[in-house]
């Protein structure tokens, strides 16, 4: 049997189109490619995100930032050692971005300068983390993206 040009084009466009459905059904059915939104009020949070320029402003303010270390017992999360710790307040939130069920938030609570998420909370990956903190009444905010 002999194909002519008009053939192998509908062939063509057949191939095309099925290549196209295939990889289509596949990123929606199966939940290796399902990505959540970052969060679930994310509109809300687009709107308090002046509050966050000007705490990222406060700290950039400061002689010393919070810096991490990672260590055998966990992440170290380390406060300016110039500033008294036990008058830090606020709260930490690490995000997974692969996986929201690993995520999680703490509040802050000093009994040294630094404070210690333990190892086994956290798996080996990316993980963002924003700590919002207030030190004699001023808002801080630290965001970085690690590699655990």
């Amino acid at each position: 049997m002999k194909l002519n040009w008009g053939t192998g084009i509908v062939i063509a466009f057949i191939g095309f189109i099925s290549f196209i459905m295939y990889f289509i059904i596949t990123m929606n059915v199966n939940d290796k490619y399902d990505h959540d939104l970052v969060t679930e009020d994310y509109y809300g949070e687009e709107l308090a995100y002046q509050n966050d320029i000007e705490k990222l402003k406060n700290a950039k303010t400061l002689t010393e930032n919070i810096s991490y270390e990672k260590t055998g017992e966990g992440l170290k999360i380390l406060f300016p050692k110039n500033l008294d710790h036990k008058r830090i307040t606020g709260k930490m939130f690490l995000y997974r971005p692969s996986n929201k069920q690993l995520d999680f938030e703490t509040a802050i609570s000093l009994s040294n300068t630094y404070l210690l998420i333990p190892d086994n909370r956290l798996v080996d990956g990316r993980w963002n983390i924003k700590i919002d903190w207030q030190y004699n009444g001023i808002s801080y905010l630290y965001k970085e993206s690690i590699n655990y």
